[in-house]
């Protein structure tokens, strides 16, 4: 993904995330108070692109046409400590079963 698709991706999602319309002025004007510069079609498509689709659906679904989903990064808190880390889950140790705990009914499965 190219830089200028990167930042009209995030201009999309910043102007859904406040309730404003989605469209190419907008997503060019939060682009170029970024300071990153863009061909000038780029935010005219990711504006078609809101018209005809829903925003939430695309990013609900963002994993589950191509796979697995990438992982999630954590951001630091605002306070700019570094979060406290998380306490090491102890794993359960299953116990061996007891194989009179099992009846035979009589057939396999495999048979």
């Amino acid at each position: 993904m190219s830089s200028s698709e990167l930042a009209c991706t995030y201009a999309s999602l910043i102007l859904h995330d406040d309730g404003i319309a989605i469209t190419a002025e907008k997503i060019a004007t939060l682009v170029k108070a970024a300071g990153v510069p863009v061909e000038s079609y780029w935010p005219s498509l990711f504006a078609k692109l809101a018209e005809k689709r829903n925003i939430e659906d695309l990013i609900l679904n963002a994993g589950a046409a191509g796979g697995g989903a990438a992982p999630v990064a954590l951001s630091a808190p605002a306070g700019g400590a570094a979060p406290a880390a998380a306490p090491a889950v102890e794993e359960k140790k299953e116990e061996p079963k007891d194989e009179s705990e099992d009846d035979d009914m009589g057939f396999s499965l495999f048979d």
